[in-house]
């Protein structure tokens, strides 16, 4: 449950250290007094956007953070999943600051966290329940997933949407081969054409890299000859010059010759005659290079044609090689695929029918499945709103078939008669402000038992009711209180009295600046708390009297 929750610079809110308790904790102050910020901070804790409007004026960043005990086994599974734990007394805290310049930070149990893990695990700590539900209430899309979360049949709900997305894909693929004669045989000449031109090129790997080198070489064969033949001439000499290997050769031979009678020359002249070896070599093969440019003219137009011939068609199909092959590829197999279609068409044919069959079969064990639990929603639903002081109430769960959708063969919708005698309508047609929010806590409560969270936060649940129903709807929140912690931001005496917790969120004003702080109220100052809800400004006895019989009752009620 949530255990503590610190605000600083949270709009005027500078700072605040709220201690809730198990069971039953109102919220309560004049409105405009704070208690929307309270909301909006748990919001920020459990991972909601937020913007860097709501930083006090005048402070560069807000902080928000929450310490959590006694964790939920859905809690616990989830924080190990996402990486984090709980510190050694089983302790969870969570911090979120808002900075001016944009950025952020999360951490969860001290260690950083992004805002996607942080709302993932939020989702496992506390559910809140505002007024923007009762609004959602009125759109039957939502109602469908109140009642999924009720059923058991989540395992065939998922194979169901598995086989939908195996028919989808399936209706997919067969699109694709909805192709007429007069397109099929268009596009198999294009792809013949396009093939034979390209087998037809014979097309190599690295053969255009390999062709303009060669083009180079034989552009510049006259420079590149006459260079080399008077490198070779330097080194190998002519019939009446001596070349480098002629004179290296001679040294060699002059120091050999004297090795013998000054054996230090030996190393020196192995050295030397190394050298006039590997000069004789290059003048080898500096002819064999001379010899290999002799080229024909021919060869030049040859290479230009292919290269022309690799141009045009890069520009069709790729500019590489590589490209222009794999575009072949991709030619062939689309040819194989359009002359094969005939077959694979009815391959399809016959998979869409199977595909379509499963996803009806399993859609009907999902429908069987709702109807079960419709049944069962339909009388707790009845139940909570009759004693919600709406008695007489008729609440249905009306199915209407449909094509296969993502969630089944069928649409539903709840309908609502809260007269005797006249038939179920819409929620939108009938149900009032107070009304929805006592359908929304019904449900809320007929689903409390599949949600394994700790902490349930209903803002403003009161809105539209007051006297009896008021008290029938503190008396729910009571109610669910005994098996999970419940923070209630109300304006409902009633629903305070009933509270274990009272805290009173209130603003003042010092030196110009506007602050907002939250007390934990003694049984005294709920006394006058709930006076003020119940006569406004003007605290009279007799409203004190009124506030001191609640809480009586509302302290009976809690024993």
């Amino acid at each position: 449950m949530l255990q503590n929750l610190h605000i600083e610079n949270i709009a005027v809110i500078e700072r605040a250290d709220i201690l809730f308790s198990s069971g039953l904790n109102a919220l309560t102050g004049e409105t405009g007094a704070g208690k929307s910020i309270v909301i909006d901070a748990i919001n920020a804790i459990l991972g909601h956007r937020t913007s860097k409007e709501i930083i006090r004026s005048g402070a560069d960043k807000a902080r928000v953070s929450a310490l959590f005990c006694d964790l939920s086994s859905t809690a616990l599974s989830a924080l190990e999943q996402l990486g984090f734990e709980c510190d050694e007394d089983g302790m969870l805290l969570i911090q979120r600051d808002i900075s001016t310049g944009g950025k952020g930070l999360c951490r969860i149990g001290g260690q950083p966290a992004t805002l996607s893990i942080l709302r993932e695990l939020g989702s496992s700590l506390i559910n809140i329940h505002g007024q923007h539900d009762n609004q959602a209430l009125l759109s039957p899309e939502r109602h469908m997933q109140y009642l999924d979360r009720l059923g058991d049949y989540q395992n065939q709900l998922e194979d169901y949407r598995e086989a939908f997305r195996n028919l989808c894909a399936v209706k997919k693929e067969l699109s694709g081969f909805q192709m007429d004669e007069a397109e099929k045989a268009r596009r198999i000449d294009l792809l013949q054409y396009q093939i034979d031109e390209l087998e037809a090129a014979d097309i190599q790997l690295g053969e255009r890299e390999y062709l303009s080198e060669q083009r180079a070489l034989i552009v510049n064969a006259e420079r590149i000859v006459r260079s080399v033949e008077e490198a070779r001439i330097s080194i190998g000499g002519t019939e009446d010059d001596s070349g480098a290997a002629q004179l290296m050769e001679r040294a060699a031979d002059a120091l050999s010759s004297i090795v013998e009678v000054y054996p230090d020359l030996e190393e020196l002249a192995k050295r030397v005659q190394d050298i006039a070896y590997e000069v004789s070599d290059v003048s080898d093969e500096l002819r064999d290079k001379s010899r290999q440019m002799e080229c024909d003219p021919d060869d030049l137009d040859t290479i230009e044609e292919r290269l022309d011939v690799l141009y045009r068609l890069g520009c069709k199909y790729g500019e590489t090689e590589e490209e222009m092959l794999d575009f072949l590829k991709g030619a062939k197999a689309e040819l194989e695929s359009i002359e094969q279609a005939d077959e694979r068409l009815e391959q399809l044919k016959r998979q869409l029918e199977e595909a379509t069959e499963q996803a009806k079969t399993l859609a009907l064990q999902v429908s069987q499945g709702r109807r079960k639990a419709a049944i069962l929603l339909e009388k707790q639903v009845k139940d909570q709103l009759t004693f919600l002081d709406m008695p007489g109430v008729t609440f249905e769960a009306a199915f209407h078939p449909c094509a296969l959708y993502a969630d089944g063969a069928e649409t539903m919708e709840f309908l609502i008669s809260v007269n005797q005698g006249e038939p179920p309508k819409a929620l939108a047609k009938i149900a009032s402000g107070g009304e929805l929010s006592r359908i929304m806590l019904a449900i809320k409560t007929a689903l409390a038992d599949k949600d394994d969270i700790d902490t349930l936060i209903f803002d403003e649940v009161d809105t539209g009711i007051s006297g009896r129903a008021a008290q029938k709807v503190g008396q729910k929140l009571h109610q669910i209180a005994e098996s999970r912690q419940v923070i209630c931001v109300t304006h409902s005496a009633q629903i305070a009295a009933l509270a274990n917790s009272h805290l009173l969120i209130e603003k003042q004003v010092r030196e110009g600046r506007t602050y907002t702080q939250v007390t934990r109220m003694e049984l005294a100052q709920r006394v006058q708390e709930i006076a003020r809800i119940i006569g406004g400004e003007s605290i009279t006895p007799v409203s004190l009297q009124n506030a001191q019989e609640m809480l009586d009752l509302g302290q009976q009620t809690s024993n």
